[in-house]
């Protein structure tokens, strides 16, 4: 059985991070990359000097033109297009694509790659249609038929698997989620104007920001874990990565 071939739309933060682990695994392929905003140059810059995971150091990485990036002796097609629809997927031969842009989130915009030549698309953030899958969680629930998925958020990904455990061995009565979340591109670096939420206008770098989280909504509607009462908190913290703590109450 050959690799799987894989596209990713959107280079930024998740973009590179799961280019990074494709281009260590023997069973899948990065064959294409699309994304609008920035030049192959940049994606190289970008991509090799991660300020939160260090250097990338398993493959030579250069640019072959303003179309094709080479990681070692492998190529990788770079696309420029805004319209989803217009990117040719098929001609690179990829037949799974990672939408992580964060703007085409539903099943409708999602499956703009389906016209371009893609077989699968899975959505690196929640989605308020498509079904949505965490390993460790309900990844055994996945149908072949299905076309688009979402792969629920960070902070669904980092306490499902662990209230699930908890949930099957003892049964979880209620719980207290709080997500201590890194800081975001969204985020401002020093004090400035934020109408909607005051607190969000504070620093980045200075402030533990109270925010919200849909990771309690997502375990009921959409993974259907348990029906048990569940609140989640969440703070935009002076963090380059993502914390998460669970206090729970347990059946006798």
């Amino acid at each position: 059985m050959g690799k799987v071939k894989i596209g990713i739309n959107g280079f930024g933060r998740i973009g590179r991070l799961v280019a990074r682990v494709i281009l260590q695994r023997d069973d899948v392929e990065l064959v294409a990359v699309n994304d609008p905003f920035i030049t192959t140059d940049y994606m190289t810059y970008m991509f090799k000097y991660d300020s939160v995971h260090g250097q990338w150091k398993h493959h030579e990485l250069k640019v072959k033109d303003d179309k094709t990036l080479l990681f070692g002796e492998k190529p990788v097609t770079v696309f420029g297009v805004r319209n989803p629809e217009e990117i040719p997927w098929a001609e690179t031969g990829a037949e799974y694509v990672v939408e992580s842009t964060g703007v085409f989130t539903d099943k409708d915009k999602a499956a703009a790659h389906l016209k371009g030549g893609a077989k699968k698309v899975i959505i690196s953030a929640p989605s308020k249609d498509a079904p949505m899958f965490v390993v460790g969680v309900n990844e055994n629930e996945y149908k072949p038929e299905l076309n688009i998925v979402s792969n629920a958020s960070c902070t669904t990904n980092c306490l499902a698997p662990l209230a699930k455990v908890i949930h099957d061995k003892f049964g979880i009565v209620e719980g207290l989620m709080t997500t201590v979340h890194s800081i975001t591109a969204t985020q401002k670096t020093v004090d400035g104007p934020s109408s909607k939420d005051w607190r969000g206008g504070r620093a980045a770098s200075f402030n533990i920001i109270p925010s919200s989280t849909g990771a309690a909504k997502v375990f009921f509607s959409r993974l259907r874990m348990f029906v048990v009462l569940l609140w989640s908190l969440a703070d935009r913290s002076l963090l380059s990565t993502v914390i998460r703590s669970m206090n729970v109450k347990l059946h006798c």
